[in-house]
C-alpha cells in the first residue's frame, strides 16, 4: 500500500453532508433475488433517472437534483456493486447485465416513463438498457465512455485493464481517490466541486470496482448506437478522460451535435449542474 494520506479524499464539510441526508436522502430498494439497490431520490413530476460513473455515486447528483426537484421526480442509483447496492454475480459482468438490475430497479419504483441519462460509465449501461426497454423515452449522454471491446482496441483494453486494477492494488480505494480524483475536474472547478469527486471516489466498494473495470474494459457503447429514441450527448469542453473529439464520435453515431459545457471537466455535471440540469429539464419537456 502506498503511504499517501488519504485524508484529504475523505472529508466533506458536516453542512454538506446533513444537506446530502435532508434533501437527497439514500433507501434501499429490493428488486428481486435478495438483491437491493441503492439509491437517492427528490422531487416529484416526470421521472429522470441518473447513472454515474466508474468513480463515482448516486450522492454525485445532488446538485443537479435539487435544480429540478419542483419539477421532476429525481433518481439516482448506486450501480451495482456501488453503495449499499448489491454487486452482481458474474466476476466480468456485461452491460445487459447492469441493464438488466436497472430494469429491475424501474418495475420495483413502478415506473413506466423516464427520462435516461448515463454519465462516462454509466452512459455504457444507459445505452444498453434503452435498445430493449421501451420505459426510456429519451437518453442524455454526458461524457460518454466508449469502452475497450471493440476488436480493434484490444491492445488498450489490455493496458487499461492492468493499469486501473494495479493502482487500486498499490493505492487501495482511498488512496486513489486522493491521488486521481482531481483529474474529473477541470482546472477551473470550485472547491466544492473537487470535495464532493473526492469524497465519492472514496467510497467505492472494491468489487463493484472491479466490475466496473470489467464492463469499461469490454464494452462498445459505439455498438450500441444508434437509438431508435431521441438522444443528446453532451461533453466538459476541458474533459480529459473522454475528450470532446471522443464523445463527437458518440454525438455523430447518434445523429445529433456534440453539445460542449463550458468550464467544466469529466465531471461536468457535478462542477456546471445548472447546464446539465437545463439538457434534463430540456429532455423531460420534450
Amino acid at each position: 500500500m502506498s503511504n499517501i494520506d488519504a485524508s484529504d479524499a475523505l472529508s466533506l464539510p458536516a453542512s454538506e453532508l446533513a444537506r446530502l441526508d435532508a434533501r437527497f436522502p439514500a433507501r434501499d430498494v429490493a428488486v428481486g433475488g435478495g438483491a437491493v439497490v441503492s439509491v437517492r431520490e427528490c422531487g416529484k413530476g416526470p421521472v429522470v433517472v441518473c447513472l454515474h460513473g466508474i468513480g463515482s455515486g448516486a450522492a454525485s447528483w445532488i446538485d443537479t437534483a435539487a435544480l429540478l426537484a419542483s419539477q421532476a421526480r429525481f433518481i439516482a442509483w448506486d450501480a451495482p456493486g456501488y453503495g449499499s447496492s448489491t454487486p452482481l454475480d458474474a466476476a466480468a459482468p456485461k452491460a445487459l447485465d447492469y441493464a438488466a438490475r436497472l430494469g429491475a430497479l424501474l418495475d420495483a419504483l413502478d415506473i413506466d416513463s423516464c427520462v435516461l441519462a448515463g454519465h462516462s460509465l454509466g452512459a455504457i449501461t444507459a445505452a444498453a438498457a434503452a435498445r430493449t426497454d421501451k420505459r426510456i423515452r429519451r437518453l442524455v449522454l454526458v461524457s460518454p465512455a466508449i469502452g475497450y471491446g471493440a476488436a480493434d482496441r484490444a491492445e488498450a483494453r489490455a493496458r487499461v485493464r492492468t493499469e486501473r486494477l494495479a493502482t487500486l492494488d498499490e493505492l487501495g480505494i482511498a488512496g486513489m481517490a486522493a491521488k486521481r480524483a482531481g483529474r474529473l475536474v477541470s482546472d477551473k472547478a470550485s472547491d466544492h466541486a473537487r470535495q464532493w469527486v473526492r469524497w465519492n471516489m472514496a467510497r467505492l466498494n472494491e468489487r463493484g470496482y472491479r466490475q466496473a473495470v470489467e464492463l469499461l474494459c469490454n464494452a462498445d457503447l459505439l455498438a450500441d448506437l444508434p437509438l431508435t429514441m431521441p438522444v443528446r450527448v453532451a461533453c466538459g469542453a476541458l474533459d480529459v478522460v473522454t475528450p470532446p473529439a471522443s464523445c463527437a464520435e458518440v454525438a455523430s453515431r447518434c445523429g445529433v451535435p456534440l453539445e460542449l459545457l463550458d468550464d467544466a471537466g469529466h465531471a461536468g455535471y457535478v462542477e456546471q449542474p445548472q447546464a446539465v440540469a437545463t439538457l434534463l429539464r430540456e429532455s423531460l419537456a420534450g
